[in-house]
């Protein structure tokens, strides 16, 4: 799709769609909405009443312009309840109207802008989120279908505005929110794609064509080389694996920079559990196990085109955990990178070993802050559910800017707390630490304990992603990956 602003009446728009809103509740329409109303003979207030359209948070309606206006159908969405109305609302409506539009076929849609100074919001906030929802609420995962494919009709979608004094501000919402949705639909795409194409290797190549299209080093280790560098935890997930690991490193550097963060995607590319294996049906979505690299790797694209003013270090280890002659049995002690040693109770729990020792490699390279985001335990799934991820950390104000980060592109974090009273849960009777608990709950927080061993004292986060992909189409989202932490960590990186 093509995004832009035009200055004008949405009643003079030529297009195959016109989009117009109304607030749960409201019997007779007022602004851009009414404008509309009254040239169409008052269509739209009598659909509301005679179809009983409530204004639902997302609900919509089609209404032929009957050659009143030059739009050829009015889709007429629901906002909700005015005193809910938030950036998120807005994504779900433009993402709701988006696939009405869609589903009409239409090529050409134009949009009044959703709640641009309803409560203090500004133009540049409510452009970016209509255009964010846009995105996200239509996408799909196509490429490998063969039979039966749709892809999305709509060529150009404009966002008219009467006012010039807005025009500007709308014109960087839209160019914010192309930056970040082309971010998350890439890890969507990323995520979504079998283990068999999405290797670690696979997953190096598009590192490279990253670090390479915007002027970025960047560094492959093998498994030889992750040996050699004493990334014995990653090497351990790894063994049991035909396929090779890759320990991937980008480094973007800007001029202006006076902190360097890291961040850190989990990049286990399909996950058997390894000894400790997964039942048939706790297997089948694990290719997507690798959702914490894809949204590092997208979110470095977005680095590349915003170029923000900090340094980041983005890390991925990356491999399979897989049963073999060679794979790591439960019981069996490694040395980290860190130093420390680590016995392997649950060959499942693979996730914190591999960012363990990405997290030593970061502290030792001297980063102001690490942030990992990892699909990292079923547990966390359990408390929130698919719609919200977990967050914990050692520095509230890192914490707090980034659920803010979250919450400015529709990804909802819950922080969690990192209680230094379940240490006991991991400590091993033969070595430093063991990777799991046994058992004894809390698992997001001894999760999140265990990397936190190997932190070095920086300011560290870990974003638990259990809203990385969904079993049903939601508002915002078609089933399988989401796509979930890329926005939020595109949206704190531009924030220095």
């Amino acid at each position: 799709m093509k995004f832009s602003v035009k200055q004008g009446s949405l009643t003079d728009q030529p297009c195959d769609a016109l989009v117009v809103n109304l607030f749960e509740g409201v019997k007779s329409p007022g602004g851009g909405t009414g404008a509309v109303d009254k040239a169409l003979g008052g269509a739209i207030t009598r659909v509301i009443a005679e179809e009983e359209f409530q204004g639902a948070l997302g609900s919509t309606t089609v209404i032929r312009a009957c050659d009143a206006i030059p739009a050829k159908k009015i889709v007429l969405v629901g906002l909700g309840k005015a005193e809910d109305f938030g950036v998120i609302e807005i994504m779900r409506a433009s993402g709701a109207a988006g696939r009405t539009c869609r589903n009409l076929r239409a090529r050409s849609v134009a949009s009044i802008l959703h709640g641009a100074g309803i409560g203090g919001m500004a133009a540049f906030d409510c452009a970016k989120a209509l255009i964010l929802g846009t995105m996200l609420g239509t996408y799909q995962h196509i490429r490998l279908k063969t039979e039966d494919v749709k892809d999305n009709s709509i060529e150009s979608f404009e966002i008219v505005e009467l006012s010039p004094a807005k025009l500007d501000e709308i014109e960087r919402g839209i160019r914010r929110a192309e930056v970040i949705g082309d971010a998350i639909t890439f890890a969507r795409d990323l995520a979504n794609e079998p283990s068999n194409i999405v290797t670690p290797s696979y997953l190096s190549n598009i590192a490279e064509e990253i670090a390479a299209g915007f002027d970025m080093r960047c560094v492959m280790r093998d498994r030889a080389g992750i040996e050699e560098e004493g990334m014995n935890l990653l090497a351990a997930v790894a063994r049991g694996s035909g396929v090779e690991p890759r320990f991937i490193e980008i480094r973007y550097e800007s001029p202006d920079a006076k902190k360097t963060v890291a961040i850190i995607g989990k990049g286990i590319t399909f996950d058997s559990g390894g000894y400790s294996i997964k039942t048939a049906e706790g297997m089948q979505d694990m290719k997507g196990d690798m959702a914490g690299a894809a949204a590092v790797l997208a979110a470095m694209r977005a680095v590349g085109k915003l170029k923000p003013g900090v340094n980041v270090l983005a890390l991925i280890p990356a491999a399979e955990n897989s049963i073999g002659g060679r794979a790591t049995h439960p019981g069996d002690v490694f040395k980290s990178y860190s130093g420390k040693t680590v016995e392997i109770v649950d060959t499942d729990a693979e996730g914190r070993l591999t960012l363990a020792d990405a997290i030593a490699y970061a502290s030792k390279a001297g980063v102001d802050e690490i942030v990992d985001v990892a699909t990292l335990t079923g547990a966390c799934v359990i408390a929130l559910g698919k719609k919200i991820s977990g967050i914990l950390g050692t520095e509230q104000g890192l914490v707090d800017r980034l659920i803010e980060a979250g919450a400015s592109c529709g990804e909802k974090l819950w922080q969690l707390p990192l209680d230094s009273d379940y240490k006991d849960q991991i400590r091993s009777d033969i070595a430093d630490l063991k990777n799991v608990s046994g058992g004894k709950g809390a698992g997001p927080i001894t999760a999140a304990l265990f990397m936190e061993a190997f932190t070095g004292g920086v300011a560290w986060a870990h974003i638990d992603l259990s809203a990385s992909d969904t079993d049903e189409d939601t508002p915002l989202a078609k089933k399988g990956n989401t796509g979930a932490g890329t926005g939020t960590l595109v949206e704190y990186l531009l924030g220095f």
